[in-house]
C-alpha cells in the first residue's frame, strides 16, 4: 500500500469533523497532508526519545520540504511521562518558540505522547490546533482518535485533561515495523476491545487472522481500519462520553486499576496488557454475575493467550495489593459517578453494556476469587 492509496476515515464532527489517512509512507507525506489542511502554519513536534530516534529527522525534513518550520520538544519515553512536570515541559517549549493559536502541536508517538501533547494543544493559548501522528498499534488504534486527551495524578490515571479533538490523524503502518513485540501485543488488545464491544464478526475475523495481523500483511492495515471506523462511529454519535461512548471503556476499569496498582511502571504492566486483563476479567465477572455464559469468557481468554498476552491477574510479575486496595483504585477511576461503581460487562462476545450501580461488595469478592494470593 502506497501513501496515496491510504485509507481515509471520517470522524463526523460537523464543522470539526477530520480525516485519519491509514497507510504506508505517511511520515514522508505528512508536510503535505498538513500544509494542505492548514496552509501557513509552523508546528511544535512532541516525541519521546525512542521514537525520535527512529523518525524525528524523517517527519522534520517532511514538514520543511512543505514549507513548515518546526520546533521539536524530545521527552523521556514511558507512561510516567504522563505527568504534570512533563506538561508543564511541553507547554513552556511550545511558548518559546513563540507559536499562535494558529499554529499546530504534532504528537509524534504512542498514547502517553498524544495525550500529554494533545492536552498541551487544548490549553496552550486556549486551544491550538493538534495534529496526531501515533507510531504504536495502541495509538493508532484507539487514543490518537476522538480527542480525549490528559495526564495522569497520584490519585489515577487519566484524571486531568480536556477533550480536544485533533485536526488531522496520520497512522504510518511502517512505523510498527520498528515497535517492540510487546508493544504490538499492547496494542492488539484494544483491536480486539473493539470487536467485543459490538461487532462479534470482527472478533472472529481476528480469531482466523490474528497472525497476518501480527506479521504485517494485507490484514494489519485492515484491523487498523476497522477499528477506527469502530472508534469514529462512536465518538460522532458520543463525543464527551456522556452515553455510549462509555462502552469504548470495556476492561478499562479494572485495567487502570492494576496500572494504577503496579505504580504505572512499565517493566511490569503496560497499558494495553492492564486492558487485556480488565476485558478478561469483565467477561469472567459477567459470566459470575449470570449475565453471559463462561464459555465466551473462556473464549476471550483463549484468544488473548494465543496471542500471547496476559489475562489474569497472576500473569502481572511481582506483589500487588490485596483486593481492598484494588477495589479502591477502581472506586477511585473516573468510570465513577457519584460514588456508585459503574462497569462495561457482557451478555455475550460483543453484547456489551454500560452496568451502573454494581454492588461494591460483589466486585470485592470477585477480587478475592482472581488475586494471585
Amino acid at each position: 500500500m502506497s501513501s496515496q492509496e491510504a485509507v481515509k476515515v471520517v470522524v463526523g464532527l460537523g464543522d470539526r469533523a477530520y480525516d485519519i489517512l491509514i497507510g504506508s509512507g505517511l511520515v514522508a507525506r505528512a508536510g503535505a497532508e498538513i500544509a494542505a489542511r492548514l496552509p501557513g502554519i509552523r508546528a511544535a513536534i512532541i516525541t519521546d526519545e525512542n521514537v525520535a530516534a527512529a523518525h524525528l529527522a524523517a517527519l522534520s525534513e517532511s514538514l520543511e520540504k512543505a514549507g513548515i518550520a518546526s520546533t521539536a520538544i524530545t521527552l523521556p519515553a514511558g507512561e510516567k511521562t504522563k505527568s504534570f512536570a512533563a506538561l508543564q515541559q511541553v507547554v513552556d517549549g511550545v511558548l518559546a518558540a513563540r507559536l499562535e493559536r494558529g499554529d499546530a502541536v504534532i504528537a509524534l508517538g504512542g498514547g502517553v505522547i498524544g495525550d500529554l501533547a494533545g492536552f498541551a494543544a487544548g490549553i496552550v493559548r486556549r486551544g491550538m490546533n493538534f495534529i496526531q501522528m501515533p507510531t504504536s498499534l495502541l495509538a493508532q488504534v484507539d487514543s490518537s482518535v476522538g480527542g480525549k486527551t490528559g495526564i495522569n495524578s497520584a490519585h489515577g490515571k487519566n484524571l486531568v485533561g480536556v477533550f480536544h479533538q485533533p485536526r488531522l490523524v496520520l497512522a504510518d503502518t511502517d512505523v510498527l515495523d520498528t515497535l517492540p513485540r510487546r508493544e504490538f501485543r499492547a496494542g492488539y488488545a484494544e483491536v480486539a476491545k473493539y470487536g467485543l464491544i459490538d461487532r462479534p464478526d470482527f472478533f472472529a475475523w481476528l480469531e482466523r487472522n490474528w497472525q497476518e495481523i501480527f506479521a504485517g500483511g494485507p490484514a494489519r492495515a485492515e484491523a487498523i481500519a476497522q477499528s477506527c471506523r469502530a472508534k469514529a462511529d462512536v465518538v460522532a454519535r458520543d463525543e464527551f462520553e456522556t452515553g455510549d461512548r462509555a462502552l469504548l471503556n470495556l476492561g478499562h476499569t479494572f485495567g487502570h486499576a492494576l496500572e494504577a496498582a503496579t505504580g504505572y511502571d512499565g517493566t511490569r504492566l503496560v497499558h494495553g496488557e492492564g486492558v487485556a486483563i480488565g476485558m478478561a476479567l469483565a467477561h469472567r465477572f459477567s459470566a459470575r454475575m449470570n449475565l453471559a455464559s463462561p464459555d465466551d469468557a473462556a473464549r476471550v481468554e483463549a484468544h488473548l493467550r494465543a496471542v500471547g498476552l496476559p489475562w489474569r491477574m497472576p500473569d502481572i510479575p511481582g506483589q500487588l495489593p490485596d483486593a481492598e486496595r484494588l477495589l479502591a483504585y477502581i472506586a477511585q477511576d473516573k468510570k465513577v459517578s457519584r460514588g456508585k461503581l459503574t462497569f462495561i460487562l457482557t451478555r455475550g462476545i460483543g453484547q456489551s453494556f454500560i452496568a451502573k450501580d454494581v454492588p461494591a461488595s460483589e466486585v470485592l469478592a470477585f477480587l478475592r476469587e482472581n488475586h494471585p494470593e
